[in-house]
Parts: structure tokens; C-alpha cells; sequence
């Protein structure tokens, strides 16, 4: 599977395909057994954990179904985190966060506390904290999954914009529809990945 630089995809997959084994791997959290990835170049596969711990980092956003925002902080406390790791301080991470926010239409509520968003708000908030450090990857795992249909719909738009704006976007859904909103799609089935949907066995 390549992915070019700027392309919007979607991996589309039943349960039970291995979609999130493969999300698990492209996003540098799970070892393979066999085989090599490269990101920007860089040979994934011979890392050691702390340079993948530093490549997740650095390099790649993460967009989750549940938001996975930190209830205890404000928004843009959660927005901040990636750029404390990464080594800016606390006056730049506020900025950067906060500037971030606003594009996303969240300026108003920076501190607010995720529980008390709606999960439209929350997964813009979870975008913009994707977004802030600047990464060469977005990895969106069913990021329209706990939303009703109308957001689902603003939060794909949203890609769409950021895919205009030169973002790499990998999104991994069960739904066709949202699939569809991607510049491309291949089908995960069984384990195994297909470019083109003919090539799926008849039998899966």
C-alpha cells in the first residue's frame, strides 16, 4: 500500500478485517511480523521503540472515534500537550494551540472542559490537536463514529478542507458513505488489502 504525500484515503473494511491491526501499524504503536514501512523516507521497521515512541509523535496525528481528550484539562490544555512533549514552552504551546482552535471554530471554547462540548466540538477539538504540531500524517480510525449524521457530515467537510489545504489524511471506516468522501479508497478484507474492489474474492 503506498500513500502519496497530500492524498486523502480511505481504508474501508467489515469488522472484523483487520482495520484496526493495520491503523495499529501505519500509526507506529504495533510491531509486524514481516515486512517493511516507510514514512517520509524512514525505515519504520528497524526503529527501536523510543525512536517510534519519537516518530508517533513528531510525524503523525491521531483522530479517534472517542475523541480521547483529557477530561481533567481544558481544550486547549489537550491542544497544548503535543507541543510540551515536544519540547515548546508553555507561552508558544498556548499560542500555537489557541491559533489552531480558532480556525477550527473553537476559539470560544478554550477553556471549556471536554465533558462539557458537544461531540462535534469535541472532535474538532481532537482535530486540532492532530493538526497543531504540524504532522506529516493524519490518522482518522471512524472519526465520524460517535456522531449523528449532521456532524458526521461537518467533521468530513472539515477533511475535506484540510485535504485542500495539503494534508495527507489516512481514514479508516466501515461506512461507505464516509469512505466515499475520500480522494481514494482500497478495501481491507480478511487480513488483505485490495486497490481495486473487483479483485475482492467473491466468498468474503
Amino acid at each position: 500500500l503506498t500513500v502519496k504525500k497530500g492524498e486523502f484515503l480511505a481504508i474501508l473494511g467489515p469488522s472484523g478485517s483487520g482495520k484496526s491491526t493495520l491503523m495499529n501499524v501505519i500509526g507506529c504503536m504495533d510491531h509486524f511480523d514481516s515486512g517493511e514501512y516507510f514514512l517520509d523516507g524512514e525505515a519504520v521497521h528497524n526503529m527501536s521503540d523510543s525512536k517510534l515512541t519519537h516518530l508517533r509523535n513528531s510525524k503523525i496525528g491521531f483522530i479517534f472515534q472517542k475523541y480521547h481528550l483529557i477530561n481533567k484539562y481544558s481544550v486547549l490544555r489537550n491542544v497544548e500537550i503535543p507541543l510540551l512533549l515536544r519540547g515548546y514552552s508553555s507561552k508558544d504551546a498556548s499560542r500555537i494551540a489557541s491559533e489552531k482552535l480558532e480556525q477550527l471554530g473553537m476559539g470560544a471554547r478554550l477553556e471549556h472542559k471536554p465533558n462539557e462540548l458537544s461531540g462535534g466540538q469535541q472532535q474538532r477539538a481532537a482535530i486540532a490537536r492532530a493538526l497543531v504540531g504540524k504532522s506529516s500524517l493524519l490518522l482518522a480510525d471512524e472519526p465520524t463514529g460517535a456522531l449523528d449524521s449532521a456532524t458526521g457530515k461537518e467533521v468530513l467537510e472539515l477533511f475535506g478542507e484540510l485535504h485542500k489545504n495539503g494534508h495527507t489524511i489516512v481514514m479508516i471506516t466501515h461506512d461507505l458513505k464516509v469512505a466515499q468522501c475520500a480522494e481514494r479508497i482500497v478495501h481491507i478484507v480478511d487480513g488483505e488489502i485490495y486497490e481495486n474492489e473487483a479483485d475482492i474474492p467473491k466468498n468474503s
